[in-house]
C-alpha cells in the first residue's frame, strides 16, 4: 500500500472510531443509514392516517365496532384472533385470565386490544421493520381518535429480548392466577423451532385435539421457589371454557394461527436483520471506497463486507426453508375459517400449489418455504443481497446431496417450491430463468 493509501486508511479508521465512540450510547438502528425513529415510515398506518385526515375514514360506535373497522381498514382478518392472558403488555393492568388481550394479524400488520384500553398497532415497513403505534379510542371531545407512533415499545421490542433490531415476538411464560408472569421460572421467546411442549404459556389455545401437552390454557403457582405447574388436559374449540368471550370478536384463540404467527414473526425479524446489516455494510463500503478514491459500488468488494453478506444470506435461507423447525404432533386441527382466509391471497402455480398451503401433519405447511418471500421487506432488500439469497435458495432446492444442509426437504417438495417461485415470484423468474420481471 502506498503512503497516501495508508494515510487514507488511518483517517478512515480514526473517523470511524470517533463516530463509534460518540454514538456509543445510541442503539445501532437509531444511527445512519437506518435512523429508525427519525425516518418516516411507508407502512399501512401512514396510508390510514391520510384517509383519516381527508375524512375518507372514521371510527365510531362501541370498542368492538371500532376494532372491527380498524381491522378492516388494515386488511387484518378477524379470524386470526389470538388471546393472551399473561400480563406482558404495557396495558398489563387491564389484562387477566378473565380479560385477555386479543391479538390479530396479517402478513403486514398486528393489532392488539384489551377491553377498556388502547389499541396497539404494529405495521411492517419495508425499510424500518416493525413500527409501533397506539390508537386511543377515546380521543378528545370533537376530535377523531389518534394513532400515534410509540417509542416506549422499543424498551422490550428493541433491545431487551431481541437485540440489534426493532422486533416482533411472542413469549411463553408461566403465570399465576392473576396473569402475573412468574419470571424466575423462566421466559421463552417462541418461534417455529420451539418444541411444541414449551409453547403458549400465558395463552389460550383452541382447535388442538392431540395428546401431546403444551403450556397453554393453564395457570401456575409457586411453592417457595419451586414451580407448581400441570399441563392442561383441555382441548377446546372455544375459549368460552375459560372466560366470558361475548365481548370479543370471536371465541377462538386458534392453534394454527398461533403456529403461523410464530413463524411469521421469526421470519420478519430475520428479514429486518438482513436489511439492516446489508445496508450498514454497503454504507461502510461506500465510505472506504470514497476515501480510497475507488469506484463506489453496492457489490461487496472487501472481505469483511463479503463475509457479512454471505452469513446474512445463509441465515435468511435457513429461515425461509424452516431449517430446524420443530415437528408438530397429531391433532393440530384449527379453525377452518382462519385457514381459508389466510390462504385466500396466496400466489398459486399453474398446478395449484402455493406457499400458504397447510399440511398440519408433522409440519405446518405443505411447502416449507416461507410465504414472506413475497413480502415488501424481502423484495426491497439490497439487490446484491437478494441475488445471493436466490443463488443459495436455488442451490438448496436443486441439491440431491443426502448430507446437504437442507436434505430434510424431500425432492418432490423442493421441486414444488422451485416451480411455485419460478411461476409466481418475479425475482425468482428473473434470476433463475433469465426472464424479465413483470
Amino acid at each position: 500500500m502506498t503512503q497516501g493509501g495508508m494515510a487514507a486508511l488511518v483517517t478512515v479508521w480514526l473517523t470511524w472510531g470517533v463516530a463509534m465512540a460518540s454514538a456509543q450510547s445510541i442503539i445501532d438502528f437509531e444511527q445512519p443509514p437506518i435512523s429508525y425513529s427519525t425516518s418516516v415510515p411507508r407502512d399501512a398506518v401512514s396510508a390510514l392516517q391520510v384517509r383519516l385526515a381527508a375524512g375518507d375514514l372514521s371510527f365510531a360506535g362501541s370498542e368492538q365496532a371500532v376494532l372491527k373497522s380498524l381491522l378492516d381498514a388494515l386488511n387484518v382478518p378477524v379470524e386470526s384472533q389470538l388471546l393472551v392472558f399473561s400480563k406482558t403488555s404495557f396495558q398489563r393492568r387491564k389484562i387477566s385470565p378473565e380479560q385477555p388481550r386479543a391479538l390479530y394479524f396479517s402478513d403486514t400488520a398486528y393489532v392488539g386490544w384489551v377491553p377498556g384500553g388502547l389499541m396497539e398497532v404494529v405495521t411492517i415497513d419495508p425499510q424500518l421493520g416493525p413500527v409501533f403505534y397506539s390508537f386511543d379510542l377515546r380521543g378528545s371531545p370533537g376530535t377523531p381518535p389518534k394513532i400515534e407512533r410509540e417509542s416506549d415499545c422499543l424498551r422490550c421490542h428493541g433491545g431487551t429480548f431481541v437485540r440489534d433490531i426493532p422486533a416482533v415476538f411472542a413469549r411463553s411464560v408461566f403465570t399465576d392466577e392473576t396473569g402475573e408472569p412468574l419470571f424466575r421460572q423462566g421466559t421463552l421467546l417462541v418461534d417455529d423451532k420451539t418444541p411444541f411442549a414449551q409453547r403458549w404459556g400465558g395463552w389460550y389455545v383452541t382447535g388442538y385435539h392431540g395428546a401431546e401437552s403444551h403450556r397453554g390454557n393453564v395457570l401456575s403457582s409457586e411453592a417457595g421457589e419451586a414451580l407448581v405447574f400441570s399441563a392442561s388436559a383441555e382441548r377446546p374449540d372455544s375459549a368460552a371454557k375459560f372466560f366470558e368471550t361475548r365481548r370479543y370478536l370471536r371465541p377462538t384463540s386458534d392453534v394454527v394461527a398461533l403456529l403461523v404467527v410464530e413463524h411469521q414473526m421469526a421470519m420478519q425479524n430475520s428479514l429486518t436483520r438482513a436489511s439492516f446489516a446489508s445496508r450498514r455494510m454497503i454504507a461502510y463500503q461506500h465510505g472506504l471506497q470514497t476515501a480510497f478514491k475507488e469506484p463506489v459500488t453496492d457489490e461487496p468488494k472487501y472481505d469483511s463486507v463479503k463475509s457479512v453478506f454471505a452469513s446474512t444470506a445463509e441465515e435468511v435461507v435457513d429461515q425461509l426453508l424452516f431449517r430446524n423447525a420443530a415437528p408438530l404432533p397429531d391433532g393440530v386441527v384449527g379453525d377452518v375459517a382462519f385457514q381459508k382466509r389466510f390462504a385466500s391471497n396466496a400466489p398459486r402455480s399453474a398446478s395449484g400449489h402455493a406457499l400458504k398451503d397447510f399440511q398440519l401433519e408433522d409440519r405446518l405447511f405443505a411447502q416449507r418455504c416461507s410465504f414472506l418471500i413475497y413480502s415488501a421487506t424481502f423484495c426491497e432488500l439490497p439487490e446484491t443481497l437478494k441475488r445471493l439469497i436466490f443463488a443459495r435458495l436455488e442451490s438448496a432446492l436443486q441439491s440431491s446431496d443426502p448430507d446437504d444442509r437442507y436434505a430434510y426437504l424431500p425432492p418432490e417438495e423442493k421441486q414444488r417450491i422451485h416451480q411455485i417461485l419460478v411461476e409466481t415470484h418475479p425475482d425468482a423468474k428473473r434470476l433463475w430463468m433469465g426472464a424479465k420481471s413483470d
